[in-house]
């Protein structure tokens, strides 16, 4: 269950021209580290770089018919798989829980897929669509543990080392373990990882402690996109490749990074996607004198009512 680069560059090829590459924001002034802007992607999250590579990947071996695709999603995995199927001409089935923000499902519908909310976590909304691939022939396509989707992700740090080679550091959000492994695969031998979770949902932490994937409780303000009850396969293998450095943050620090990106940098983050950023903001990673530090904002559904703050 391992990704390599050589996936990744294959996925980099096969989404040319279907996925926007976003911006590495440069540091300036008082900013210590650079932003890689992916919450600038088609459907504001970088899952569309996966949803493109596995939907193009099984039409180029004839995997998909008239089923189309299903997939199970917290949200932002849905959105991206029923934005890259409506591109594609690809019917889609998307499997949400009842949980599932509302701004994320209408946004799913907006793209022609068909919405089903099953249960209060991911994983039943996940089992719910593994019957409805068995039984209808749609091609699951997974939400983050799966080759293609892994080195679609994966294409985010290989942009951001093609951008800034001296980067030593990628800092990068966790819930399943999808992007981390992509970019952990991307950047093997050239930067170091730092992995970053919410204390009330760490999979990847509470595996590498455990020596093995464990089911964690899921809860918190991160739990929609970063709210899977165990680490993925292909994550597992990546810590056990080259182990990154593993961070835990509250959720008040994921609240205070994601207001700060918005007051610094006008970025309407959802808060998953600060969580990487509050790593750095809490002082729960300390980069080194000179180290230089790239942290990717993976994702901006979010409602924009709630970034009102008068700074």
């Amino acid at each position: 269950m391992e990704v390599t680069r050589q996936d990744v560059l294959a996925a980099a090829r096969r989404v040319e021209g279907r996925v926007r590459r976003t911006p590495l924001l440069r540091p300036s002034g008082r900013d210590a580290v650079w932003l890689k802007c992916e919450f600038l992607q088609h459907c504001g999250v970088f899952k569309t770089r996966g949803a493109f590579n596995r939907q193009l990947a099984a039409l180029e071996t004839g995997e998909i018919g008239d089923a189309g695709i299903v997939v199970a999603s917290g949200g932002n995995a849905g959105l991206a798989q029923a934005f890259a199927a409506q591109e594609l001409g690809i019917r889609a089935t998307v499997f949400v829980p009842q949980t599932a923000p509302e701004v994320k499902v209408a946004r799913i519908r907006r793209y022609g897929a068909d919405v089903l909310r099953t249960g209060t976590e991911y994983a039943e909304a996940y089992q719910a669509a593994i019957d409805f691939a068995e039984e209808s022939g749609a091609v699951f396509a997974h939400a983050y543990d799966q080759l293609e989707v892994v080195a679609g992700a994966g294409t985010v740090g290989e942009e951001i080392l093609e951008d800034e080679p001296a980067i030593d550091t990628i800092v990068v959000a966790v819930g399943g373990g999808g992007l981390y492994a992509g970019i952990a695969a991307a950047a093997l031998g050239r930067a170091r990882i730092v992995a970053v979770e919410p204390e009330r949902c760490a999979t990847l932490n509470q595996a590498m402690h455990a020596g093995e994937p464990v089911d964690v409780a899921v809860s918190g303000v991160a739990a929609d996109a970063l709210g899977a009850r165990r680490v993925g396969a292909y994550a597992f293998a990546a810590q056990a490749l080259e182990p990154p450095v593993s961070v835990l943050v509250r959720d008040e620090d994921i609240v205070e990074a994601r207001t700060r990106l918005w007051s610094e940098y006008r970025a309407a983050s959802e808060y998953g996607a600060a969580t990487a950023y509050a790593a750095l903001t809490s002082g729960r990673y300390v980069p080194a004198p000179g180290e230089r530090v790239a942290v990717v904002v993976c994702g901006a559904n979010t409602d924009p009512a709630t970034l009102n703050v008068d700074t």
